[in-house]
C-alpha cells in the first residue's frame, strides 16, 4: 500500500541513537508523533514544517521514549494514546488500548498490535491505509529488542506476530538506529546469505555518510533479519540446531547476541 498524497513522514534523531517520528496529513492537518525521546527534537521539526501535532502514540514506558512526553503534551494539548499495561506507569495517557484495538487520528485508523517481549507493555502500531508501521524497540533493522521484562518465547511469538499482521510491503519505523550493529551480528549467522551481504553493504554506506538506515520493509527484514529467518531450516542448520523448532533457534540467536 503506497503512502497517500496528503501523508508526509518525518524521521528525525532524538538523544543518542532513537528516532523520533512523525506523520502528517496535509488534508485534515492531523500530526501524529510516535513516542517522545527528547520533546526539544520534535517542538524543532513541528516549528520548521508548521504543523500542529494532534497525537502522541506510545509505544512502551522505558525513559527514552517517554521522558519528553509531558512537555509536548503541554505545550501542544495533543491526545496521547498508549498501551493499557502502561497505565500505571506514564501518566500522560489520555487513552489506553489492548492488542487488536483500533485507534481514530484523523483519516488514519490505527491499529495496536500487541508484541511484548521487551516489556510487557509493548505496542506495536500499524497504519494499514498507508502501509507503514511503528514497531518501538520489538522489531529493528536486522535485529529485535533485548528481552528485559518478558521472555524469549514471548519475543519470537510478538515477532511471529508481526510477520503476520504486516504484509511484506509495510514500510517500518522504529524505535534505534542499530542497524550497522545488528548487521555485523547478523553476519555471523548467515554469512553466505547474499540479501544479508548486500543489505550490510548499503547500511555501512549510509551510516559513513550519516545517513538513516531506517524506515525498512517487512520484506527486507524477512529476507535478512536473523531473528525473524529462526524458522528457516538453513538458519537451524548454520546453527548445528537441524529439526528444532524456531523458538529454540531464536532463543539461541538471542542468547548470543547478548553476549556479543
Amino acid at each position: 500500500m503506497a503512502l497517500s498524497d496528503t501523508t508526509e513522514i518525518r524521521q528525525f534523531s532524538c538523544l543518542d541513537d532513537n528516532f523520533g517520528v512523525l506523520i502528517h496529513d496535509s488534508e485534515s492537518g492531523t500530526t501524529i508523533a510516535f513516542d517522545v525521546p527528547d520533546a526539544g527534537a520534535y517542538e524543532r521539526v513541528l516549528e520548521t514544517t508548521g504543523w500542529k501535532l494532534t497525537h502522541i502514540l506510545v509505544t512502551h514506558h522505558h525513559w527514552d521514549h517517554v521522558q519528553g512526553l509531558g512537555e509536548l503534551k503541554e505545550k501542544t494539548g495533543a491526545n496521547v494514546i498508549g498501551p493499557e499495561r502502561s497505565r500505571q506507569k506514564i501518566a500522560e495517557l489520555d487513552r489506553t488500548v489492548e492488542d487488536g484495538d483500533g485507534v481514530l487520528c484523523g483519516p488514519y485508523e490505527i491499529w495496536a498490535i500487541s508484541t511484548p517481549g521487551h516489556t510487557l507493555d509493548q505496542i506495536s502500531w500499524h497504519i494499514a491505509s498507508i502501509g507503514v508501521a511503528h514497531t518501538g524497540d520489538t522489531l529493528f533493522s536486522l535485529g529485535c529488542g533485548r528481552v528485559f521484562e518478558g521472555d524469549k518465547e514471548m519475543m519470537w511469538s510478538s515477532l511471529a506476530k508481526l510477520m503476520q499482521k504486516l504484509p511484506d510491503d509495510t514500510v517500518i519505523y522504529c524505535g534505534h538506529e542499530y542497524t550497522e550493529a545488528n548487521a555485523r551480528f547478523a553476519l555471523t549467522i548467515e554469512p553466505e546469505n547474499a540479501d544479508l551481504k548486500a543489505r550490510a553493504e548499503e547500511v555501512a554506506g549510509l551510516r559513513a555518510r550519516g545517513e538513516a538506515t531506517l524506515p525498512t520493509t517487512m520484506k527486507l527484514e524477512k529476507a535478512t533479519n536473523p531473528f525473524l529467518r529462526a524458522g528457516e531450516a538453513s538458519v537451524a542448520a548454520a546453527l548445528g540446531m537441524e529439526g528444532k523448532a524456531a523458538v529454540e533457534v531464536f532463543t539461541e540467536i538471542r542468547t548470543r547476541k547478548d553476549n556479543a
